[in-house]
């Protein structure tokens, strides 16, 4: 039987944080024998806000080395970059044909983005979400692995599935998302009720992949607690509980086992075992990241090779698109 098909991506703007792996890039890699997946580094988004061009390539290449560096194997999974599929901003145009205003312009983070980005509202801020379900639906894909702050994309991109499969015949599969319940979604060292994002002003509020052991010790001995000093894991101390959260995904330990281990001791303690735990999670990480951008071209390799393979998957797709709208075969 063919394998299920997975499909996500991280975007190549700004480094990658442990939220990126907890959240996502780990997951990936549990599920590259288990089903056919696409992992894409998605820079066709990255530039609804401005970025410097020789960074955003360097960028580009990092996350790449990264993703392989964490597990993601070119063997197992189709790992490519965005714009080198052209049916990716395809497709797009099409979607947007069938898309609301209305709906758009409710997406949540569109609405935050623009709060933000006010001398550069663009209109690919507005249409992003309507890339990423083109991206999604390019595969036939079954399942998303989201964070929670992703689920309604994934809803747009089931909605504009159905749709077009309503309008123009059974064409699109309808993905499902898959969301862990531990991990899903790490959140900020300084703001726990905000997400872990790369893009933070304070870079207290994150700890990047790269970062070096003094630096991630600095970072979680300075990360937001509270005043009960009572070792936790409830909804009333969100900081502490993103910690044991970050601690017992690495260590692979167990949240109860965890909060026994601390009973009775500070906040000290177990932050010092905390930056350690992470240390010692990312140094293989690392030390790979570190050998693959020594190896340049071994790079190009892959996600050339990655590039044929999707766009193999994703012509077929877009040729049955362009055939169901009308548009005479090329």
């Amino acid at each position: 039987m063919d394998k299920k098909v997975v499909f996500s991506g991280v975007q190549p703007s700004g480094k990658l944080t442990i939220g990126n792996y907890l959240g996502a890039i780990k997951n990936w890699v549990e599920l590259q024998d288990e089903y056919d997946c696409y992992y894409c580094i998605v820079d066709l988004h990255a530039i609804t806000i401005p970025q410097v061009p020789k960074e955003l390539r360097r960028s580009t290449l990092e996350v790449l080395a990264l993703y392989m560096a964490c597990g993601i194997d070119p063997d197992k999974s189709t790992i490519f970059i965005q714009s080198h599929v052209p049916a990716h901003t395809e497709l797009t145009w099409v979607l947007n044909t069938i898309s609301y205003m209305g709906q758009l312009g409710r997406m949540t983070q569109y609405k935050e983005k623009s709060r933000r980005s006010e001398e550069n509202l663009n209109a690919g801020l507005f249409t992003y979400p309507v890339l990423m379900a083109a991206d999604i639906l390019l595969y036939q894909t079954d399942l998303v692995p989201v964070g929670e702050d992703q689920k309604q994309h994934l809803e747009l991109a089931r909605d504009l599935a159905i749709r077009f499969n309503n309008k123009y015949s059974e064409t699109f599969k309808v993905p499902e998302p898959g969301i862990k319940d531990v991990g899903a979604k790490i959140m900020s060292l300084q703001s726990p009720e905000a997400k872990m994002s790369k893009s933070d002003a304070d870079e207290n509020a994150y700890i990047l992949l790269l970062d070096d052991k003094d630096t991630i010790r600095r970072k979680i001995k300075r990360a937001v607690t509270d005043s009960l000093g009572t070792i936790a894991y409830n909804d009333e101390q969100l900081g502490l509980k993103n910690l044991i959260e970050i601690y017992s995904i690495f260590s692979g330990e167990k949240i109860p086992s965890i909060v026994n281990k601390y009973e009775g001791q500070g906040y000290g303690k177990f932050k010092e075992d905390l930056a350690e735990v992470v240390i010692d999670g990312i140094s293989n990480i690392q030390e790979k990241y570190n050998y693959l951008m020594d190896n340049k071209d071994y790079l190009e390799k892959i996600y050339i090779k990655g590039a044929e393979k999707a766009e193999y998957q994703a012509l077929k797709t877009l040729r049955k698109v362009y055939k169901k709208v009308g548009f005479l075969p090329r």
